[in-house]
C-alpha cells in the first residue's frame, strides 16, 4: 500500500495523488534522467530547507535543467502542500525530470513534481544494537549530484538481503565512499571523527555532523580506507531519514566493541539538538 499523501504537485498544480500523471516521453522515463532532493517534516515545519533548496538548484544547473520557478514560489509550493495533505511526520520528495523529450533523449523543459509520505524513522532497536553493512566496488555517476538513478543500489538489495545486512558501502580502489542513499562517517581511535570526501553527495545531515566539529572531538572530512574502516573505534552512516544509524560489522569484520560507540551516540543527541533549534526559528 502507498505511503503517498494524498495531494501531489506535479506540472505548476496541486493535485489528487489518483490524478498526477506524467507523459510517458519524459526523459526520467526514457532515459532515468533527472535529479531530486528529499526533506523531512514535522507538525509542519521542513528542516533544513534552505540547504535542500540550495542543494536542489545546484543540482539543477549541473544537470542543465532549470527548474521552473524561483525558490521562493517554490517555498511557498512547499507550504502549500505540506498544509493541504497535513501529515505531521513525513518527508518531501522535490524532483526535477528531463521534460518530454521530442526523441527519447534531448532534455526538454523540466517537469517538477513533488511528493510527500510519511516518514518511517530508524527502529530503537537499530539504534540501540547498531547495524552490519556490506562493500560493493562502484562509484555513481557524477556522485556530487543527487541524480534520480539509483540502478545500482537496487540491484544490489537482493545482495544485502542475503547476506543479512542493513545496507551496501561504495568503495573504489580501497577507498570508501558512500552508501547508495546515506553518508558515511567511522571514529578513530583518538576520538577523530571522519567522513570521505571523494566520490560523495554532499549530505545535508552530513554537513550537520560537520558543523559539531570541536564540540568536543574533531570532526573532519578526509580519504577513509577500507583498512581505515575495519580498524576504527566506531563508524555509523547518516542521512535525513536516518539521522545517525551505528554501525557495528562491516563485510565479516567487526567494528571496535561490536556495539553503538559513545561517540557516535553523543553526535546523535547533538544532531537532535540542531534540529530543535531549526524547529524552534520557524
Amino acid at each position: 500500500m502507498s505511503s503517498l499523501a494524498p495531494y501531489i504537485f506535479v506540472r505548476g498544480e496541486i493535485v489528487p495523488a489518483e490524478k498526477a500523471v506524467l507523459h510517458v516521453s519524459d526523459l526520467a522515463i526514457q532515459r532515468g534522467y533527472g535529479i531530486f532532493d528529499f526533506f523531512k517534516i514535522q507538525d509542519g515545519h521542513p528542516y533544513f530547507l534552505s540547504d535542500y533548496l540550495d542543494r536542489f538548484y545546484a543540482s539543477a544547473a549541473v544537470m542543465r535543467l532549470e527548474v521552473p520557478c524561483d525558490r521562493a514560489a517554490l517555498t511557498a509550493i512547499i507550504h502549500e502542500l505540506i498544509a493541504k495533505n497535513n501529515v505531521p511526520s513525513s518527508g518531501i520528495k522535490m524532483i526535477l525530470t528531463g521534460g518530454y523529450s521530442p526523441d527519447g533523449y534531448q532534455p526538454f523543459e523540466p517537469n517538477l513534481v513533488l511528493t510527500q509520505q510519511a516518514l518511517t524513522l530508524p527502529t530503537p532497536a537499530q539504534v540501540e544494537q547498531g547495524v552490519k553493512i556490506i562493500t560493493h566496488d562502484f562509484v555513481r555517476d557524477i556522485p556530487a549530484v543527487k541524480t534520480i538513478n539509483y540502478s545500482m543500489g537496487i540491484w544490489l538489495i537482493e545482495k544485502i538481503m542475503q547476506q543479512q545486512a542493513a545496507d551496501v558501502l561504495y568503495h573504489r580502489d580501497g577507498k570508501v565512499s558512500e552508501f547508495p542513499r546515506c553518508n558515511f562517517f567511522i571514529v578513530k581511535h583518538d576520538n577523530t571523527v571522519v567522513t570521505p570526501v571523494g566520490n560523495v553527495l554532499r549530505g545535508i545531515t552530513r554537513k550537520n555532523i560537520l558543523s559539531l566539529d570541536g564540540k568536543p572531538w574533531r570532526v573532519r572530512e578526509g580519504d577513509v580506507s577500507l583498512e581505515d574502516v575495519y580498524g576504527a573505534k566506531e563508524a555509523f552512516l547518516t542521512s535525513t531519514t536516518k539521522r545517525i544509524v551505528p554501525i557495528v560489522q562491516v563485510n565479516d569484520r567487526v567494528i571496535g566493541a561490536g556495539k553503538p560507540g559513545d561517540v557516535s551516540l553523543l553526535l546523535l543527541k547533538g544532531l537532535k539538538a540542531l534540529e530543535v533549534e531549526d524547529f524552534e526559528r520557524g
